[in-house]
C-alpha cells in the first residue's frame, strides 16, 4: 500500500550544506517511527530529481520535496509548486515543477499537491561539512516538518504559505518558473 504522504529529500551529503535534505529526512524518519505515524508517510532520497520520480508520486495526497538552497529565505522557505510546461533542456535533473509536468503527461491526470521545503545553506563545496548556520536551520526545519506531518492536509499546508509579491518573487535568484513562493509563517 502506498502511504498518502511522500517526503522526498534531495541532496548530496559530501557537498556541505547540500546534506540538509537527507539529514532532515533521517530526523523525520526517527520522529515518525516514535510517533506511530510511519505508516502514513513514505521517505525517499536521491541526489537530484529525475523523470522516473514521477512514478513515486502516484497515489499520494501530498508530496514534500526537501532541499537546500543558496538564495533561499532564512531559515527556510515553504511553498507549493504547480506544473510547468517550459521545455526541459536536460533529462537527468529536474525542478519539482518540471517533474509535475512529467507526471501530468505520463498519467494524464492532475498530480498530487506538491510542496517544497527549501532550507537555506551557506557552503556547498565538495568535502565540506555542514555549516553552523545550516545546523541551526536544520533544527528549525525539523520542527516545522513535524508540524506539517502531524496535520497532513492540503488546506493546512496551504495555510502555512503566504505568497510573495510578484516583484519580490521575480527578483529571487533561485526563482523557478511556476513556483508559488511562500514566506515562513512560524
Amino acid at each position: 500500500m502506498v502511504a498518502p504522504v511522500l517526503i522526498f529529500a534531495v541532496g548530496n551529503e559530501s557537498r556541505g550544506d547540500d546534506a540538509l535534505g537527507p539529514l532532515l529526512l533521517r530526523e523525520l524518519d526517527v520522529w515518525l517511527t516514535g510517533s506511530g505515524l510511519s505508516d502514513q508517510v513514505d521517505l525517499l532520497e536521491d541526489f537530484q530529481l529525475q523523470v522516473e520520480h514521477a512514478l513515486d508520486m502516484q497515489g499520494r495526497q501530498l508530496v514534500l520535496f526537501v532541499d537546500a538552497g543558496m538564495d533561499t529565505a532564512v531559515p527556510y522557505a515553504f511553498y507549493r509548486v504547480q506544473p510547468d510546461a517550459a521545455p526541459v533542456l536536460y533529462s537527468h535533473a529536474l525542478a519539482p515543477e518540471a517533474l509535475l509536468e512529467v507526471y501530468e503527461q505520463f498519467y494524464r491526470e492532475a498530480p498530487p499537491a506538491v510542496f517544497v521545503l527549501c532550507i537555506r545553506g551557506e557552503r556547498f563545496e565538495l568535502g565540506e561539512g555542514l555549516s553552523p548556520q545550516a545546523a541551526e536551520r536544520l533544527m528549525l526545519a525539523s520542527e516545522f516538518g513535524k508540524k506539517l506531518l502531524f496535520a497532513p492536509e492540503i488546506g493546512l499546508w496551504d495555510a502555512r504559505c503566504i505568497p510573495e509579491s510578484v516583484e519580490k518573487s521575480m527578483a529571487r535568484e533561485d526563482n523557478h518558473p511556476g513556483q508559488a513562493v511562500c514566506e515562513i509563517t512560524e
